[in-house]
């Protein structure tokens, strides 16, 4: 990635407060505008990252640019001037107990990767009043590595979140996603939802549209307009008028399974945007619920080329207190 004509006034010092024009390289192909935008301004806050975009302040090529459009080599793309924080100026690091168990959720990693079992509540990166997610506080864990998130959850969903310790890694991974909606990982979730499903998988293929409410606070329906998406759902176990499902994702959009489900009248149990506060309060009450109830558990996917070429299945436990309230279920 090469920098060319700051656009900054006359003795102006390169304080972030001029914008740049960067070329985008071939290792930074196929990455997000967003994400890109975010290992540029660090320490910036996601929100004003994503202000700055919807406002025109970015532009790719000359031209305005969606957040998630997907960057290209040769791509020209103007990061507008922001007041960052002084390199080496002191950052407050997570405490130091709160990294002592971010490291017992880590449950995989190699030469490429590391893998975490997020926990619920857990930002996958800063941003919006956000001061560490798990991004930032992987670094802090390990400094000195390069960590990149490969993909995201929603800060209530738990499970496995990845994050590249290699740029071809991070490249490949990047690719899977593209590569026929991401089909090239295989990616399964476990999903409470109350009510009866039928037996068998079922399949809700519906598009999804990303709104903003007042705020900036993201809300997503189901829309003509939207982009694809498919969820497949399987019953695993029923519970006192409860399904435990297995949800596998062959899209990975914006609150995928929580709108199908509650598209399809099941939104998933404990949550607050899109499920139903009765069932959500009767359980919190009956069985401890106290949050979303859904989990990454799954994911498979092959790395590498030729005989480097190796095949990943992580699994990630579901946590103590989501077992907890199958528990309380399984015993009413």
């Amino acid at each position: 990635m090469t920098k060319s004509s700051p656009d900054r006034p006359a003795g102006a010092a390169n304080t972030g407060l001029a914008a740049r024009l960067l070329t985008i390289s071939a290792d930074r192909a196929g990455q997000r505008l967003d994400n890109f935008l975010l290992g540029q301004l660090k320490g910036a806050p996601k929100s004003l990252v994503y202000k700055v975009v919807r406002s025109g302040q970015v532009r790719v090529n000359g031209g305005r640019a969606k957040a998630e459009r997907k960057l290209e080599e040769g791509d020209v793309v103007r990061v507008p001037p922001m007041r960052l924080p002084e390199p080496g100026a002191a950052v407050t690091p997570p405490p130091t107990a709160f990294l002592q168990v971010l490291e017992q959720a880590i449950v995989f990693e190699d030469d490429r990767l590391l893998v975490l079992n997020k926990p619920s509540g857990l930002a996958s990166h800063g941003g919006s009043g956000i001061r560490h997610g798990a991004i930032e506080s992987l670094r802090a864990l390990r400094p000195g590595q390069s960590l990149e998130l490969v993909h995201r959850l929603d800060r209530d969903t738990s499970g496995l979140l990845v994050v590249a310790k290699k740029r071809s890694a991070l490249r490949q991974l990047q690719a899977l996603l593209r590569e026929d909606h991401g089909a090239g990982i295989r990616k399964t979730y476990l999903a409470l939802l109350p009510g009866k499903l039928p037996k068998g998988e079922l399949t809700v293929q519906a598009p999804l549209h990303v709104g903003l409410r007042q705020g900036g606070e993201r809300h997503v329906t189901v829309h003509p307009q939207g982009k694809e998406a498919i969820s497949h759902f399987r019953v695993r176990e029923r519970l006192s008028g409860l399904s435990l499902c297995e949800v596998r994702i062959e899209t990975g959009r914006t609150h995928q399974i929580r709108v199908h489900a509650q598209h399809l009248g099941f939104p998933v149990a404990g949550d607050d945007k899109y499920g139903q506060e009765t069932v959500n309060r009767q359980l919190r009450t009956q069985a401890g619920l106290k949050r979303l109830f859904l989990h990454a558990a799954e994911l498979e996917f092959e790395l590498g080329e030729g005989a480097d070429r190796r095949t990943y299945l992580l699994n990630a436990e579901l946590p103590d207190d989501l077992n907890s309230v199958l528990q309380a279920l399984r015993n009413t």
